[in-house]
Order: structure tokens, then C-alpha cells, then sequence
């Protein structure tokens, strides 16, 4: 079975941006957003000039080793927090973008007013060139191409790339008026 490359968890160019993205972060301003985080950067900071001190001679602070390994074990976690952060900030932005363009590209079957009357023409448009006030025409599996009221019909609609929710909703009608 081949797999869809979108579909990966960890894709090779949001990875490399995050990691990026991770280093900056360790910026004081940045970092003091996180109250939590801040409190391990200022503890990472500690611990780095503990060991310059153990390394200069100090014998009462534990070996030097140790302080290290104390001081890389903050740091990792200052930068994993960082990077699970800018991957989740690199997703969203890209779910974002995704869902603009689908918005934009998506046909509509628009429903063409005369007046107060509606012709029994569908004609294809795509979303972006509906106005408010069009009436269109969603059928079994298309996609929603504009945010509207429904005034006619009975379908299960799926919000949940929108909503967030897991299922789709039961809406009363697919013939929709843009809003």
C-alpha cells in the first residue's frame, strides 16, 4: 500500500523549519511567554555557570560531569518544548493555508436568481466569485464551497475540518444561501 506523503507525522520540511525554529525560541523574550519554560531556561542558565565554576576549581558543587549532564538534560528539554511547539505552530499554519486554498479553488454550483424566482441553470463557479446572497447547490460528497444559511433540504454535513469535531452533524437542508 503506498502511503500519501501529506499524511506523514513528522514531513521533512516542517522538521528541518522547527528545528529552525526551536533556537530561536530560546530567546529570553521569547521564552518568557512560558512561564514554565522560563523557569528551565533560567535553571539551564544556573546550571551552565555552575559548571564554569566547577570547571575553575570549585570542589563543594559535585563533579563536573555531573553539572554537565544536569545542564544537557535542561537543555534538551528547553529545546524539545520548542520544537514540539514549532511543529505544532508549522501544522496549523499549513492546515491554514490548506484550507484557503480549497476555499478558494472549490466549485460551487451556483443556482441562478432571477429576482425573486430561481431558474432550474446550475452553473460551476468556483467558491471565491460567490457573493452574498447566491444560492448554491451542495449534493452527496461535495464540498461545502462557501460559509452560507441553509434554506432547503436534508443532509449529513461534515464540519469537522472546520469545527474540530470528531463526527459529522446532521444540517436540514443543502440548497444554501452565502452569508
Amino acid at each position: 500500500m503506498k502511503r500519501n506523503k501529506s499524511n506523514k507525522l513528522f514531513q521533512k520540511e516542517l522538521v528541518s523549519e522547527a528545528l529552525k525554529e526551536s533556537f530561536a525560541k530560546l530567546s529570553p523574550a521569547k521564552m518568557f511567554r512560558n512561564p514554565v519554560m522560563f523557569t528551565v531556561w533560567i535553571g539551564t542558565l544556573v546550571m551552565a555557570s555552575v559548571c564554569v565554576w566547577v570547571a575553575t576549581g570549585e570542589n563543594n558543587q559535585g563533579s563536573l560531569s555531573y553539572n554537565i549532564i544536569v545542564t544537557s538534560v535542561l537543555f534538551i528539554t528547553l529545546l524539545f518544548a520548542n520544537f514540539a511547539e514549532a511543529i505544532a505552530e508549522a501544522r496549523g499554519k499549513a492546515q491554514a493555508n490548506s484550507l484557503r486554498k480549497t476555499r478558494e479553488e472549490t466549485p460551487a454550483k451556483w443556482i441562478q436568481a432571477v429576482g425573486e424566482m430561481y431558474l432550474n441553470e446550475i452553473k460551476i463557479v468556483p467558491s471565491s466569485q460567490l457573493k452574498k446572497g447566491d444560492v448554491f447547490l451542495c449534493e452527496s460528497g461535495d464540498i461545502i464551497p462557501n460559509d452560507g444559511e441553509i434554506i432547503e433540504g436534508l443532509a449529513t454535513i461534515d464540519e469537522s475540518a472546520i469545527t474540530g469535531e470528531s463526527a459529522p452533524v446532521i444540517r436540514e437542508a443543502v440548497v444554501i444561501k452565502a452569508v
